[in-house]
C-alpha cells in the first residue's frame, strides 16, 4: 500500500499544481479520525481556499473530479468524497489495501525503513555517576534511549550510543569515603558514619573485595586493591572499576549496548574543561562579582545569570558539561539527543547558553533533550522502595529478575517519558490480556502456531510473496491491513518527536486487529485460494510485529 499511496500522492501534487501554482507542496493524505469515513483524507481544498478566494467545499469538488480522471485514482480508488466544509475522503479499493501484503512479505525485517541519509546523530543515555547500582530511573532511561536509537536508525541515521561516565566530583569522594569506612570496620547507624554516606550492601562488598586485594575488570580498565585503607586514591580508582563492572551488567542483563563510555575526568585532565571557559572569557560572555566568574546566561534566555567558577576555585557542574558538548560538535555530531531525568530541566538553558557564548557556529536549539520522570515500582499492591543490595532504591536488575527484560522494557516505554510511571510487578509476571507485553507477544506466537499448521499441510513460505490476495476483500481483513500500512508512518513520526511509546501503543492495536480478524475467520480452510491469501496475511502481520518489538527491544517468541 505504500506504493499505491506514492502513485496517489503524485497524482494530487500534480492536480493541486494545476489549481494553484505552488501548491503541490501542500500535497499529503492524512488518516480519517474515524474509520467510517474512509482510508485516507485530504485537507488542501480548505488550505487552498483563502489565498484563492473560492469555497472550501466548491473547491473540493472540483479537486475530487480532477482526481478521479487521473489514471491513478481510476485504478485504485473506490470512491472520492466530500465532507463538512472541504475534506476529502478516499476509499480505496480492496486491492489497493492488498498490495501492503507484498510489500511486508517483499521487505521482511526492513518493512517500515527508509534507506541511509549518510547524516550521524549522537544519543546520549544512562550516563549514571559509578556511585551505586543502576535504578529503575535509568532503566527507563536505558530503555528509552535505546528504542530512540533504533527508531533513528529505521529512519536512516547512522546513530551513535553514548555514555557519558561522571567519574569526577564529590560524589565520587563520598563513594570513596563510604568505602573506606567500611574497610575499616564502620556501618551505618555507627557514630563515625557520615550522613552523606552511601549505605547499601554493594558499599561492604566493594570494602570486603578491596581488603582481599581482588582485580575487578570494567569496559576500559582493570584494578587490582592495594588492601590498605589509608589508601583513599586506590579505594577510590577500585570503587569506580567496581561499580562501572555492576553496572555493565546491568545494562548487558538489559542488552543495551554503548559505542564509547565518556569519560568527565577526561575533559579536566585533557584540559578541555579550563580551555572552554578560557574561550568563554576570550568571547566577552563572562564577568567577576563576589569572588566568583559568571556566564551571561540570560542574554541566552536563561533566568538568571549563573557561576562558572566558584570562589574556592572549583567549576560547577554545567562547565563541563559545555566542554563535553563542544567535544560532540566538534566529532562531527552536529544533531545530538541528550535522554535525561526530569531534575536535569535547570541545566538545559545553561548548557544551551554556554554552547552559544563560545560563538562556534553551534546552532540555538542544540542539543535537543527528551527529559523523563522517575518510576514508582509495586508489588503485592504496596509500593517497594528499598532494595537490600542498593540501600535506598529499588535497582533495574531487581525489577528484572521480579519479572523478564521483555516486561522491563516494554512496560517502560508504553508511556511518554515525561508522564509519572508506576510499574506493576504483578501486573508484568500475568499471562493474560491485561499485561500489554504479553498481549502483544501472544499475537505474534499465535501467528507462528498458525503457520507451523499450515507447513505441516505442505504449505511452502516461499511461495507466500506472490500468492493471489483478492480473496482479502472481508471487512476484518481490510482492517488489519490498513492497520499494517499505518506502521512506517508510525515509526517516522515516533522517530521524529522521540516517542517509542507510540510504538508501543501501536503494537497493542495491531495485536488486537489480528485477534479480531483471528476470531472473525478461520485461515486454514480447505480453499486454497482464500486459505493461501490468509496466511499471506497473517504472515506479514507476525513479520510487522516481530519489527515493531524489535524497535523497542522486545523478542518475538514463537512459542508461549
Amino acid at each position: 500500500m505504500l506504493s499505491v499511496k506514492q502513485e496517489l500522492l503524485a497524482a494530487l501534487s500534480r492536480e493541486l499544481e494545476v489549481l494553484a501554482p505552488g501548491a503541490a507542496a501542500r500535497a499529503a493524505f492524512e488518516l480519517p479520525k474515524v474509520a467510517a469515513h474512509g482510508d485516507l483524507a485530504c485537507t488542501a481544498a480548505m488550505q487552498l481556499a483563502k489565498p484563492l478566494k473560492r469555497n472550501p467545499r466548491e473547491l473540493g469538488e472540483a479537486l475530487r473530479e480532477r482526481l478521479l480522471a487521473t489514471p491513478e485514482f481510476a485504478h485504485w480508488v473506490q470512491a472520492v468524497e466530500i465532507a463538512g466544509p472541504g475534506f476529502i475522503n478516499i476509499r480505496l479499493k480492496p486491492e489497493a489495501k492488498q498490495q501492503v501484503v507484498r510489500e511486508v512479505l517483499d521487505a521482511g525485517a526492513a518493512f517500515g525503513q527508509r534507506p541511509a541519509r549518510g547524516q550521524r546523530v549522537l544519543v546520549e543515555f544512562v550516563s549514571a555517576n559509578p556511585t551505586g547500582p543502576l535504578h529503575v530511573g535509568h532503566g527507563r532511561q536505558a530503555a528509552l534511549g535505546d528504542a530512540i536509537c533504533n527508531l533513528l536508525q529505521t529512519q536512516g541515521w547512522d546513530v551513535w550510543r553514548e555514555f557519558y561516565y561522571n567519574d569526577a566530583g564529590v560524589q565520587i569522594q563520598t563513594l570513596a569515603r563510604s568505602v573506606q569506612l567500611r574497610a575499616m570496620g564502620y556501618k551505618p547507624g555507627d557514630p563515625e558514619w557520615p550522613e552523606a554516606a552511601y549505605n547499601g550492601d554493594y558499599i561492604a562488598d566493594i570494602a570486603a573485595d578491596f581488603l582481599a586485594r581482588k582485580t575487578v575488570h570494567a569496559d576500559d580498565r582493570s584494578f587490582t586493591a592495594s588492601g590498605d585503607v589509608e589508601d583513599l586514591e586506590g579505594i577510590r580508582q577500585f570503587a569506580v572499576a567496581y561499580l562501572r563492572h555492576e553496572q555493565d551488567l546491568d545494562l548487558k542483563a538489559f542488552d543495551v549496548r554503548f559505542d564509547q563510555y565518556y569519560l568527565e575526568s577526561s575533559l579536566y585532565t585533557s584540559g578541555r574543561v579550563e580551555q572552554t571557559v578560557q574561550r568563554l572569557i576570550a568571547s566577552g560572555k563572562t564577568y567577576e562579582a563576589d569572588g566568583a566568574l559568571w556566564l551571561k546566561t540570560t542574554e541566552y534566555g536563561d533566568d538568571k545569570d549563573r557561576v562558572m567558577r566558584k570562589s574556592d576555585g572549583s567549576y560547577t557542574y554545567f562547565v563541563p558539561d559545555v566542554a563535553y558538548h563542544v567535544t560532540k560538535w566538534e566529532r562531527g555530531f552536529h544533531r545530538v539527543v541528550n535522554i535525561q531525568g526530569t531534575d536535569h530541566h535547570g541545566t538545559i538553558a545553561r548548557v544551551r547558553a554556554g554552547l552559544q557564548a563560545l560563538g562556534i557556529g553551534i546552532p540555538p536549539g542544540y542539543p535537543d533533550y527528551v527529559l523523563h520522570t522517575m518510576v514508582r515500582v509495586v508489588r503485592g499492591g504496596e509500593e517497594v522502595k528499598i532494595s537490600k543490595r542498593a540501600g535506598s532504591y529499588v535497582t533495574l536488575r531487581d525489577l528484572i529478575e521480579w519479572t523478564s527484560k521483555d516486561a522491563v522494557r516494554f512496560f517502560l516505554l508504553s508511556r511518554k517519558p515525561d508522564t509519572e510511571y508506576t510499574f506493576d510487578v504483578d501486573l508484568a509476571v500475568q499471562k493474560n490480556n491485561d499485561n500489554p507485553v504479553y498481549y502483544v507477544q501472544y499475537a505474534h506466537a499465535r501467528i507462528h502456531s498458525v503457520l507451523a499448521a499450515w507447513r505441516e499441510q505442505g504449505g511452502d513460505p516461499a511461495t507466500l510473496a506472490q500468492v493471489d490476495l483478492s480473496a482479502l476483500d472481508t471487512p476484518a481483513a481490510q482492517a488489519l491491513m490498513l492497520q499494517l500500512a499505518k506502521y512506517p508512518d508510525v515509526l517516522t513520526a515516533a522517530a521524529e518527536g522521540y516517542a517509542p511509546h507510540d510504538v508501543a501503543f501501536y503494537l497493542r492495536e495491531l495485536a488486537a486487529s489480528y485477534h479480531s480478524y483471528y476470531d472473525a475467520e478461520r485461515i486454514l480452510v480447505d480453499d486454497a485460494r482464500v486459505r493461501n491469501a490468509r496466511v499471506a496475511l497473517v504472515a506479514a502481520t507476525a513479520q510487522v510485529l516481530h519489527n515493531g518489538l524489535a524497535v523497542l527491544g522486545v523478542s518475538a517468541p514463537t512459542r508461549m
